[in-house]
C-alpha cells in the first residue's frame, strides 16, 4: 500500500483501536463494518421517476431481502420500539442532489399496539400491507399495529448531513462528465464530502464544535478493458480478471474532532481514484454514509488509568481484529444469498417487462380513440353552428308566414262585413274571441275556451316549476363557467409566483457562484466553507454580496429569470399541477357554496324573475292553443251556426299554425343550447386528448426504461458474483491494516493518550447521539445509514 493508505490506516487503528483498547467493543466494530460492505450492491433503478418508492429503496414483497439487508443492525434488547432508517440519495453524476428517499423500518419487538412514531416524510408509501397510522401533530402519528414491524417510505426535502461533489480531470485537466464521455488518458474521478452536522460540547473544561463522526465509503465497479493501472488515494483495490472493485473510504471532520495537526497525521476527507482509461465511460457509483462504527463503542468504559498495560491492550486489540477477519466469511454468505435473490429479481423483471409492452400498446389505442372522438365531437359542433346560424332566419321567416295569415285572414272577415280589428301574431286570439262572440251559437267556443283555459290555469304551478328548473340550470352552469375562469386565473397567478421564487433562486445560485469564482477563485463551495472558517473579511463579503444584487437586478437576469418562467409554466406538468388544483378547489364546499349562493342570488333578481313570468304565460298561451286546436274541443264546435263556425275554423287553423310558430322558437332555442353544449364536450375532448397523448408517451418511456433495466440486469448479476469473489479477499486487508496500522497506535499518539481518549468518548457519545434523519419520536432508539448513488455517464 502507499504512504496515504498507511496514514489511513492508522486513522482507523487509532478511532477503532483506541475504543477496542478501553472498551473491549471488537465485536461491534465489525458489526459496523460489515454492514456498510454488504449493502453496498443494492440495487438502484435507472429512472427513478418512472418507477415506485417501494422498487427504488431495494426492498421485496416477502420481506426477505428487507431482513437480509438490516442483518447487520445493532437493537438494543429493550421493549420499546426500534427505528432503523435508511436514506437513499439519488445523486447525479457531479453528486448534486436530485432526489430523496427515506425507507424506515420499526422493528415492534415486544409486540405492542399504537406505536406512536414522529416524521417529516411526504408522499409516505406503507411497504407491508394490513398496517395504517393515525396522524397527530408536529409530524406526529400513531401506527395501528398489533404486533407486527413496520415498513414504509417517503420523500422529504431537507439539508443531508455530509454533501458529496464529484469532479473528473482529464491529464490533469478539470473535466465535465459529458464532455469526459468517449474519452482517453489518464483520468482522476475526486469524491469530496462536506460535514455540516455537528454539536456543541465540553471537552476538558472547554465547549468545543464536534463534528458527527461520518464514516464514508465510495465504491465503484470498473471494467478492465476501459480502465488499467487503477489507484485510490485511500481505500482498497479488488481485480476479478475482467473488472476491478475500488473502495475509498473518508472521514470528514474527524481531524478536527480528534484534534491531531495535519503535520502529525493527515486524515482524508476525500477519496481520489486515477487510472488510464480508453473511451470512458462509468456505471452508476455508491456511497453510504454512517456514524455506526463510533456508535457501537462503550463511551463509558473508555479510560485511562495508571494500572493499563499497553502492551496487553494492544493484544486484545489483535484479538478483535482476528474477529473481523473471522467475520469476512460471514459477507461472504451473506453475497452468496444476494446472489440468489438476484436471479429471482431477473424473473420478476421479466414478467414487468412483458406487462409493460401490454400496457404500451393499451394506452397507444386509447390515445387512437380518444383522437376518433376528438375528430368526431368537432365534426358535430360545426354542424350544430351552422344550423344554429340558421336559426334566426328561421324564426324570421316563420313570423312573416303568421302574420302573412293573419292579414288573409283579416281580408275574408273583412270582405264578409265583419268590423275587425288588425291582427297580430299577440293578439290575433282576443280579436277572433271576440268576433266569434259577437255571432250565433258564440257561447259554445266560449264555454269551450274557458274551460280549457281553467284546466290549463290549474297546471300554471307545475308549468312555473318546469320554466323555472330550465332557468336555473342555464343559470348554474353560466355561473359554475364564470366562477371557474376566476379560480383558473387566481391558482395560476400562485403558481407562477412559486415558479418565479423557484426560478430566481436557481438564477441567484448561478449569479453567485460566478461572482465569487472572479472575485476571488473559488468555488461557492470553498468560498462558504471560507467565511464559516473566517477567513474572508466583511468588506469582502459586503463587494460580493452587493455584486450579486447588482447582477440579479439587471435587465439580462430579470428577462432570464422571465423566460425561464414562462417555459416552466408552459410545461405540460405545471399545467397539469394548474388543472388539477383549479379542480380541487372547484370540488371544494367553499367554491360550491360559492356557486349556490350567486345561483341563488341570480335566481332571486328581477329580470329572472320577469323571465320565468314571461316564459311561463308563453307556455301556458301555447298549452291552451295546442288543447283549442285538439280534436275533442273540435268536436264540441261543430254544432255552432255555419257563421260562427266558419270564424271558429279560421282561428282553428290559426291556432294550430301558432302551436307550430311556438314549437319552432322552442326547437331553435334548444338547437342553441344543444350547440353550446357541443363546444364544451369538443372543448373536453381537446383536453382529454392532451391527457391521452402524454399517458401513451409517458408509458412508451416506462415500457423502455423497464426493458432497458431487463437488459442490465445480467450485468447486475455479474457484479455480485465479482463481489462475492472479492470478499474472500478483505481477510487479507484486514490482516493488512493490522500490521501496518495497530503497530503504529502507540507511536501515534505520541503520549497525549488521555487527550485523545476524551475526545473520542465524546465522540462515541455524538455518534449514538445521532440515530436519525427525518424524525424520531421521543424515547425510542434508533439507527440511520445514508447511501449516495450517482447517476451513470454512458452515451
Amino acid at each position: 500500500m502507499n504512504t496515504m493508505n498507511s496514514m489511513v490506516n492508522k486513522t482507523l487503528a487509532l478511532v477503532l483501536g483506541v475504543g477496542l483498547l478501553s472498551a473491549g467493543a471488537g465485536a461491534a466494530g465489525y458489526a459496523a463494518f460489515s454492514s456498510h460492505t454488504a449493502k453496498a450492491p443494492s440495487v438502484q433503478p435507472q429512472n427513478v421517476s418512472e418507477v415506485s418508492l417501494g422498487e427504488t429503496s431495494g426492498y421485496d414483497p416477502s420481506g426477505e431481502l428487507l431482513s437480509y439487508m438490516n442483518t447487520t443492525s445493532v437493537m438494543p434488547s429493550t421493549d420499546a420500539a426500534f427505528k432503523e432508517e435508511t436514506v437513499y440519495v439519488i445523486a447525479g453524476n457531479d453528486g448534486s442532489v436530485q432526489k430523496i428517499i427515506v425507507s424506515d423500518w420499526i422493528r415492534n419487538s415486544a409486540g405492542k399496539t399504537g406505536i406512536e412514531d414522529v416524521s417529516e416524510l411526504d408522499d409516505i408509501t406503507i411497504l407491508k400491507e394490513g398496517e395504517s397510522f393515525s396522524m397527530g401533530g408536529d409530524n406526529t402519528r400513531v401506527w395501528d399495529t398489533t404486533n407486527d414491524d413496520i415498513y414504509y417510505q417517503g420523500n422529504i426535502s431537507k439539508e443531508l448531513p455530509v454533501d458529496m461533489k464529484v469532479s473528473y480531470f482529464l491529464d490533469g485537466n478539470p473535466i465535465t462528465p459529458s464532455e469526459l464521455l468517449g474519452k482517453s488518458g489518464r483520468v482522476t474521478i475526486r469524491y469530496e464530502y462536506t460535514n455540516n452536522s455537528y454539536v456543541m460540547k465540553e471537552i476538558d473544561g472547554k465547549e468545543e464544535k464536534i463534528y458527527v463522526p461520518f464514516t464514508m465509503l465510495t465504491g465503484l465497479l470498473l471494467e478492465n478493458s476501459t480502465f488499467k493501472n487503477i489507484s485510490v488515494s485511500n481505500g482498497k483495490i479488488v481485480n476479478d480478471g475482467s473488472r476491478t472493485v475500488v473502495v475509498g473510504f473518508a472521514f470528514p471532520g474527524l481531524s478536527e474532532d480528534l484534534g491531531i495537526s495535519e503535520d502529525k497525521l493527515t486524515i482524508p476527507d476525500y477519496v481520489e481514484i486515477s487510472a488510464d482509461c480508453e473511451n470512458f465511460s462509468l456505471g452508476m457509483t455508491v456511497t453510504i454514509a454512517s456514524t455506526e462504527i463510533l456508535s457501537q463503542l462503550d463511551s463509558e468504559n473508555i479510560k485511562l488509568n495508571s494500572d493499563i498495560d499497553l502492551n496487553e491492550s494492544m493484544q486484545e486489540l489483535t484479538d478483535a481484529m482476528d474477529q473481523l477477519v473471522d467475520g469476512s466469511s460471514k459477507l461472504y454468505d451473506g453475497l452468496e444469498t444476494l446472489l440468489t435473490k438476484s436471479q429471482e429479481l431477473v424473473d420478476g423483471v421479466d414478467q414487468l417487462a412483458e406487462g409493460a409492452v401490454k400496457l404500451k400498446d393499451g394506452a397507444a389505442a386509447v390515445d387512437d380513440g380518444v383522437g376518433r372522438l376528438e375528430k368526431g365531437t368537432s365534426d358535430l359542433y360545426d354542424g350544430m353552428s351552422q344550423l344554429d346560424s340558421h336559426s334566426s332566419e328561421l324564426n324570421d321567416g316563420a313570423k312573416k308566414v303568421f302574420e302573412s295569415l293573419l292579414a288573409t285572414a283579416q281580408e275574408q272577415l273583412e270582405a264578409s262585413g265583419l268590423s275587425v280589428s288588425k291582427m297580430t301574431v299577440d293578439n290575433y286570439a282576443d280579436v277572433l274571441n271576440g268576433v266569434i262572440k259577437s255571432l250565433d251559437d258564440s257561447a259554445v267556443y266560449q264555454q269551450a275556451l274557458d274551460s280549457v283555459t281553467s284546466a290549463v290555469e290549474g297546471k300554471r304551478d307545475y308549468i312555473r316549476d318546469q320554466v323555472t328548473a330550465a332557468v336555473k340550470t342555464e343559470v348554474e352552469s353560466e355561473v359554475t363557467s364564470a366562477v371557474k375562469a376566476s379560480v383558473s386565473e387566481k391558482v395560476t397567478a400562485a403558481v407562477r409566483v412559486q415558479v418565479s421564487d423557484a426560478v430566481t433562486a436557481s438564477v441567484r445560485e448561478n449569479v453567485a457562484a460566478q461572482v465569487i469564482q472572479q472575485a476571488t477563485g473559488m468555488t461557492k463551495d470553498q468560498y462558504d466553507s471560507a467565511v464559516a472558517a473566517g477567513q474572508i473579511d466583511a468588506a469582502t463579503q459586503q463587494q460580493i454580496s452587493s455584486a450579486i444584487d447588482q447582477q440579479m437586478a439587471s435587465d439580462t437576469v430579470k428577462e432570464t429569470i422571465s423566460q425561464n418562467t414562462d417555459t416552466q409554466m408552459g410545461s405540460s406538468q405545471v399545467m397539469g399541477q394548474i388543472n388539477a388544483a383549479v379542480d380541487q378547489q372547484m370540488a371544494s364546499s367553499d367554491v360550491q357554496t360559492v356557486i349556490k349562493q350567486k345561483v341563488d342570488e341570480t335566481m332571486a333578481s328581477s329580470d329572472i324573475k320577469a323571465l320565468i313570468d314571461q316564459n311561463t304565460d308563453a307556455q301556458v298561451e301555447k298549452a291552451i292553443s295546442e288543447t283549442m286546436a285538439g280534436d275533442e274541443v273540435q268536436a264540441k264546435l261543430k254544432a255552432a251556426s255555419a257563421g260562427a263556425q266558419k270564424v271558429i275554423e279560421l282561428k282553428a287553423s290559426l291556432d294550430g299554425y301558432n302551436a307550430f310558430y311556438l314549437g319552432l322558437l322552442d326547437y331553435t332555442d334548444g338547437v342553441h343550447k344543444v350547440m353550446t353544449g357541443v363546444g364544451d364536450l369538443k372543448n373536453g375532448t381537446k383536453d382529454l386528448k392532451k391527457g391521452t397523448s402524454q399517458l401513451s408517451s409517458g408509458m412508451s418511456q416506462l415500457c423502455d426504461g423497464i426493458l432497458t433495466m431487463k437488459d442490465g440486469l445480467p450485468a447486475l448479476t455479474d457484479g455480485v458474483t465479482s463481489l462475492r469473489d472479492g470478499s474472500m479477499q478483505l481477510s487479507d486487508g484486514l490482516k493488512e491494516f493490522n500490521e501496518k496500522g495497530i503497530q503504529k497506535l502507540v507511536e501515534l499518539v505520541d503520549g497525549d493518550l488521555a487527550g485523545l481518549l476524551s475526545r473520542i468518548r465524546v465522540l462515541t457519545e455524538v455518534a449514538k447521539e445521532y440515530k436519525n434523519y427525518s424524525g424520531i419520536a421521543d424515547g425510542m432508539d434508533g439507527t440511520v445509514k445514508f447511501i449516495y448513488k450517482t447517476e451513470e455517464i454512458e452515451g
